[in-house]
């Protein structure tokens, strides 16, 4: 009896105590854990990376693969370089421009005919405004305008229909009417017709040209 009692003694001193991972408070799939925590540094990472990109880049070179808006306003200003070619270039009054007297002793119109031409030197029709000054002309002056006459209104022909009505397609030039009144005792007089165009880039062009009249 003794002997079974020392031999069951020494069968449980002999036997190990198990103690599981949830005795000591751990969880009992570490390595998984493990993994969650991995993969989110490295998408923490990645952001960061793409935040350090786009800030630096702000200052820098463009990357080639994000320079499309660039690109864009490139090709349009090569566009508009092009396009400056056929613009106004130059401003002519032909010949053909004259003083018309319509029967009044004083009062008469001076037919005028401007064209405008590109670089090319082609006449071309474009929306643009049109200032007129006459000056007397002085006689042998290394400045013969002298003091202006008169100064018209301003034409505006960046409408399309006032543009045509002004347009003469046979001469490929505008044709205008401005009235003008003699001054007495003025037999004989020169004068200078300025004609100033007002382009829509801003472009100032001018042309003079000198009117005889014999009375």
């Amino acid at each position: 009896m003794k002997s079974e009692i020392r031999s069951q003694k020494s069968e449980v001193g002999n036997q190990k105590p198990e103690i599981s991972p949830a005795t000591l408070g751990l969880n009992q799939n570490p390595p998984l854990a493990g993994q969650n925590l991995s993969s989110v540094l490295c998408r923490l990472s990645s952001v960061v990376c793409l935040l350090v990109m786009l800030l630096g880049g702000a200052g820098c070179e463009q990357i080639p693969g994000l320079t499309g808006p660039a690109t864009k306003t490139d090709d349009d200003l090569r566009r508009l370089s092009v396009y400056s070619h056929f613009a106004p270039a130059k401003i002519n009054i032909i010949p053909l421009t004259e003083f018309m007297n319509p029967g009044d002793a004083r009062q008469a119109n001076i037919n005028l005919y401007v064209s405008l031409l590109d670089s090319f030197g082609s006449q071309i029709k474009s929306p643009c405004v049109f200032r007129f000054e006459l000056y007397q002309k002085v006689q042998r002056s290394s400045e013969p305008k002298g003091r202006r006459v008169i100064i018209w209104p301003d034409i505006d022909l960046t409408d399309l229909v006032e543009n045509d009505e002004y347009w003469r397609d046979f001469l490929r030039a505008y044709e205008f009417y401005l009235p003008f009144e003699f001054r007495l005792g003025r037999t004989n007089q020169s004068y200078i017709l300025q004609v100033t165009s007002l382009c829509p880039t801003g472009r100032r062009l001018s042309d003079e040209f000198v009117l005889n009249t014999m009375r």
